[in-house]
């Protein structure tokens, strides 16, 4: 087993897809709040933008693998919702919607079927999506390996979801979006560096064994 196959995500490219994952969202709401914009418009661009940004990577990889179509079919859903309701507030729990929604499929893909985490590492590296298929089935390390990481990274998403959810409510909306992105970088960050931490580990013990 080598590092790639004991570490299902990749460090380098998680944190480019966060970095546009949390600015995007953050300079279109604040930008159209500086403009006079409302909270429920600005929240809503911001929204949408950000979803476009997950249908452009689905466009450039010319697939839909089962990480994006998740993420994707969720977002819709609070869109939608969003529009519905009308309420600033509603658009910020979206997020808490979305993040709980894909915290529960990894746990239950870590269970039944394939990870998630297989399709997201393939997401995130579409270059070596063929070798991390080929890792998957014929490596045991690297079933354990993402069948694990899908159960932390789940457990993580889910804790997240629940913890936006009451600063919602006690935040003015102007902050809890700066708030609600700064929970999702410490969340990742979190992820991401027990990632790394855990691909070293095996790496370890793999070379004393």
């Amino acid at each position: 087993m080598d590092r790639s196959s004991s570490s299902p995500f990749r460090a380098a490219g998680m944190l480019r897809g966060l970095a546009w994952d949390v600015g995007l969202p953050l300079v279109a709401y604040y930008g159209l709040h500086l403009l006079g914009v409302g909270d429920w418009t600005a929240l809503l661009a911001a929204t949408l933008l950000a979803g476009v940004r997950i249908v452009v990577g689905m466009v450039r990889e010319r697939v839909l693998n089962p990480f994006a179509t998740v993420m994707l079919v969720v977002f819709g859903l609070g869109v939608l919702l969003a529009l519905v309701t009308g309420d600033a507030e509603f658009v910020l729990l979206k997020n808490s919607i979305i993040t709980g929604a894909v915290g529960l499929v990894f746990l239950a893909t870590s269970l039944v079927g394939r990870p998630l985490t297989l399709a997201a590492s393939k997401s995130f590296q579409p270059e070596r999506a063929a070798e991390i298929d080929e890792q998957y089935r014929t490596n045991p390390g690297a079933r354990h390996a993402h069948r694990l990481s899908s159960t932390v990274w789940g457990a993580g998403l889910l804790l997240e979801a629940l913890v936006r959810v009451p600063l919602i409510y006690a935040l003015p909306i102007s902050v809890m979006v700066g708030v609600s992105e700064a929970l999702s970088v410490v969340t990742f960050g979190a992820l991401i560096g027990w990632n790394i931490w855990y691909a070293r580990r095996a790496t370890r013990r793999l070379s004393s064994s």
